[in-house]
C-alpha cells in the first residue's frame, strides 16, 4: 500500500517526509552570521599594514565557517521504515533505530505540545535545540526520556516505547506514518 507522503527506498523500506522547518529556524543561522559579523567588525583590529590578507576580508568567511556546518547538518532529517524497524535521523548526527515491535502503538497519538506540556522537551541530554527545532535525546517535562525530531509543536506524533521511553516526531503527515506503523505491527511474522 502506498501512502501520499511516503516514498519507497532501496531495500524495501519507506521514508516519510519530515515537516518543514519554521521560518524562525531557517533564519536563525543567517541571523547569527550577521550578528557575529557585526561584532567582529566592531571589535578593534590591531593588524599590521603588512598583512597579506586584510582582516575585513577574512572576517566574513571566518564567521561563516562557524554557522555553515550546523546549518548544513540541520538539512538532513529523515524518518524511515527499514525492514522491521523505525529509523529516525535528526541533523545527520543524531540517529535512532527502534524495532516496530518495541513500540506501544496502542498508546501512540498525535498531539499539540502547547496543550500537552508534560511531553515537551525540557532538558537536552545529547542533541541540538534551536528556535523551532529540537533533535536528539531529551528529558521531557514528565521526567521521561525521549528521542526527538521536532520541527513544530502541533501535530506531533508521540510514539511510546515498551521500555518507558518515547519518540516525538514531526512527520509532514503523522496520520500516514502512524497507520503504516500499525499495519506493519499487525502483519504476521515471517520466520
Amino acid at each position: 500500500m502506498r501512502h501520499g507522503t511516503s516514498k519507497r527506498i532501496s531495500g524495501g523500506g519507506e521514508t516519510f517526509a519530515v515537516a518543514p522547518l519554521a521560518g524562525r529556524t531557517r533564519w536563525f543561522f543567517p541571523g547569527l552570521w550577521a550578528f557575529l559579523l557585526v561584532v567582529a567588525c566592531l571589535t578593534p583590529q590591531g593588524g599590521a599594514a603588512t598583512e597579506p590578507v586584510p582582516a575585513w576580508l577574512i572576517t566574513p568567511f571566518a564567521c561563516a565557517l562557524v554557522v555553515v556546518g550546523p546549518y548544513i547538518l540541520l538539512q538532513y532529517r529523515r524518518i524511515a521504515l527499514e525492514a522491521d524497524a523505525l529509523r529516525v535521523m535528526a541533523a545527520s548526527v543524531f540517529t535512532h533505530r527502534v524495532p516496530i515491535a518495541g513500540l506501544d502503538l496502542e498508546r501512540a497519538r498525535i498531539l499539540d505540545l502547547d496543550e500537552h506540556v508534560d511531553y515537551r522537551p525540557w532538558l537536552r541530554l545529547f542533541g541540538m535545540s534551536l528556535p523551532g527545532f529540537t533533535a536528539g535525546h531529551c528529558l521531557l517535562r514528565n521526567r521521561r526520556r525521549a528521542f526527538c525530531l521536532l520541527t513544530r509543536r502541533e501535530r506531533v506524533l508521540l510514539l511510546p516505547r515498551r521500555d518507558g521511553r518515547y519518540l516525538l516526531l514531526s512527520p509532514e503527515d503523522p496520520h500516514a506514518l502512524l497507520s503504516r506503523l500499525r499495519e506493519l505491527a499487525d502483519e504476521p511474522r515471517r520466520d
